[in-house]
């Protein structure tokens, strides 16, 4: 998941209580996202004012020939000369469903060519109907896009719409559209296996090895979520702590990949040269196994990047310090059930994407 769409996706999980946080932290405006006041009452004609839209087609063109943003309108910004603009407060959007609908109705006249990916989503709404937006916009397979107020093509820089130089531009005209490898994690499982099963592996040098284990499996996809197709997709993981000698991490299920050798604890897999992956499809990498015992000596950090040829990588990273290793194992190994809530928390937990 992109920056531009981890905030969209708070937006809408979190709704105002996002940006009384923003306001409370004195969140800047960034290079994925810009505060915006809405000047569009009605009362000037029934479209967005020239002001909005303005600044709408800036915002399509310099987070669309970028990396993407989103645009939150219903905030007011103050200057802050160490950081730039910061949230100050709350103006809320006068009749935000027609807003929403004024400022859909105008996104594609904003630029040449017309960016048809932007998504809107009202963060929430009073008993009058007033409220606040959010306005996601991904990066375009289609760029350059140049505003059609103006003729200016821009990029984003810092917490500003800037016009593109002219070797930038050049360079856009002549880039080819790139596949887009999104990361996923499905088939997740849950299990207490006891330690005469066939999966158990335990040292052959003590004396009285755990009685039972807790196994996390889970499958590695990826989709390639780009208009082109992906070649040499890939996928290298490594093993930094695996909570001690009594418990394990282990890799099954990739065939279809070539698998070279590395330092041990470090995966590296990638596609075979006549394995292609169109626009839209999606690949198994592998199945990861974390096999965890209740004596827990050390941290689990496992780090893990998929990606593609010409493609922006993708991170991921499982990471549970000792104590709460411990204490995780330890409650799964008392319950008797809910093995659902218990893989949920291992995941919200231990889990992260990064950038």
């Amino acid at each position: 998941m992109s920056r531009a769409e981890d905030i969209f996706e708070k937006l809408i999980y979190f709704g105002e209580d996002a940006l009384d946080e923003f306001i409370r932290e004195h969140q800047s405006e960034e290079l994925f996202m810009d505060f915006k006041q809405a000047n569009s009452t009605g009362k000037h004609g029934w479209s967005l004012s020239s002001d909005d839209r303005r600044n709408l087609g800036k915002c399509i063109s310099g987070f669309g020939n970028s990396e993407g943003g989103v645009i939150v309108w219903g905030v007011e910004c103050s200057r802050d000369t160490d950081v730039g603009d910061v949230a100050k407060t709350k103006v809320k959007v006068h009749n935000v469903h027609r807003f929403m609908s004024w400022v859909e109705n105008a996104i594609s006249g904003c630029t040449i060519p017309s960016h048809n990916k932007v998504r809107n989503h009202i963060i929430s709404v009073d008993e009058n109907g007033d409220g606040y937006l959010a306005t996601y916009i991904p990066k375009s397979a289609v760029a350059p896009l140049m505003t059609t107020i103006g003729n200016n093509i821009y990029i984003r820089s810092g917490s500003n719409n800037v016009p593109a130089p002219y070797a930038v531009i050049a360079g856009m005209f002549g880039r080819r559209p790139q596949p887009n490898v999104e990361l996923s994690v499905i088939n997740r499982r849950l299990e207490v296996l006891e330690n005469d099963d066939e999966d158990i592996l335990y040292p052959k040098t003590i004396d009285t090895p755990p009685q039972k284990y807790v196994k996390i499996t889970f499958d590695i996809h990826c989709e390639n979520a780009g208009n082109v197709i992906a070649h040499e997709l890939y996928l290298t993981c490594t093993t930094e702590n695996s909570g001690g000698e009594y418990n394990k991490v282990r890799f099954a299920d990739y065939n279809i990949m070539s698998n070279f050798m590395g330092m041990e604890g470090h995966i590296n897999l990638i596609t075979k040269p006549e394995l292609r992956l169109p626009p839209r499809g999606i690949l198994k990498f592998a199945r990861l196994e974390i096999l965890l015992s209740e004596f827990i000596e050390d941290d689990l950090l496992i780090n893990g990047v998929v990606g593609a040829e010409s493609s922006m990588p993708k991170s991921f990273r499982i990471y549970a310090a000792k104590n709460n290793l411990r204490s995780y194992v330890a409650k799964v190994l008392r319950s008797e059930d809910n093995n659902e809530l218990l893989l949920n928390e291992f995941f919200r937990e231990f889990y992260r994407e990064v950038a």
